[in-house]
């Protein structure tokens, strides 16, 4: 291994160690957001007797394994969502990295701040997406009040010479749209059905979506991907139970599922896929 191999395997590992540290970040956020608690303070404690978790017990990952599972003052166990949730995130930041940065030629501020702004992304995504699952909600904090985020890192990068994100014009042109089209399915749907089948929140999502890549292609296919594989996990889980195919569950996990699929996958779809359903179209 030469050198510039040896330094993007240290950066490559500082993301993921960086993506750990904001996943102990995210469980706060998961845990105290939904209840409208503060996030800064007060600190960690165990939620079992109180305990102030002390600075080496708070170690993504690492600190639930030496404790192995339990709270060093009263042993109540601690759930092993933590370390998994500071572990995804690693993970997920080393692939961004990786994805953003493909060689350390590559490593200037135009792809570190693109690193930073679609990693911004991806932890709004992970921590609403836990959220909706426990709590079927998707707090303005991780979906609608990221669109200025999203149009800002937008003109930012397009000014910093990033060739791939979308320029800011299309940033709001996405959240417009995006936020349009789940607008508008959730009203027609409460006018033909008179029940809400898709909740605000969702709608407030993908707008978010699209300030962050823009309307075409990518709201399309993340709607697609979202309503294909929501519909096939809807239809297992309400014949598992056996109560019909009418069975509510959030839609904001597979909406960031799609994002997460297009942020990875999006120009293979976009250079191989697109021009077969839209002819003419290039990239």
């Amino acid at each position: 291994m030469n050198a510039a191999d040896t330094a993007y395997a240290v950066f490559t590992a500082m993301a993921g160690v960086f993506g750990a540290l904001f996943g102990s970040f995210l469980n706060v956020c998961i845990l105290r957001i939904p209840e409208d608690r503060s996030i800064v303070w007060p600190g960690s404690a165990c939620p079992a007797c109180g305990t102030p978790i002390r600075a080496y017990d708070n170690v993504p990952v690492l600190a639930w394994l030496w404790l192995r599972g339990r709270c060093r003052a009263c042993s109540a166990p601690i759930s092993p969502m933590y370390p998994a949730i500071e572990a995804l995130a690693g993970v997920l930041a080393m692939l961004l990295f990786r994805r953003i940065v493909p060689d350390i030629a590559d490593l200037d501020t135009a792809h570190l701040v693109a690193f930073g702004w679609y990693g911004w992304l991806l932890f709004a995504l992970l921590a609403g997406t836990f959220i909706d699952l426990r709590h079927s909600i998707l707090p303005d904090g991780f979906t609608i009040l990221m669109v200025p985020v999203g149009v800002a890192g937008a003109a930012l990068l397009g000014h910093l010479g990033y060739p791939h994100a979308p320029t800011w014009q299309q940033s709001v042109v996405g959240a417009l749209v995006g936020g349009a089209t789940l607008g508008a399915v959730s009203g027609i749907a409460w006018l033909i059905y008179r029940y809400e089948a898709m909740g605000l929140g969702d709608a407030k999502l993908l707008a978010m979506l699209g300030a962050f890549f823009g309307a075409l292609p990518a709201v399309p296919f993340i709607l697609f991907t979202a309503a294909t594989v929501g519909s096939l996990v809807g239809v297992t889980l309400a014949l598992a139970r056996g109560r019909g195919l009418r069975t509510a569950m959030p839609f904001g996990p597979f909406l960031a599922l799609g994002a997460t699929v297009w942020l990875f996958a999006g120009n293979a779809v976009t250079v191989r896929f697109v021009p077969l359903l839209l002819p003419g179209w290039a990239p």
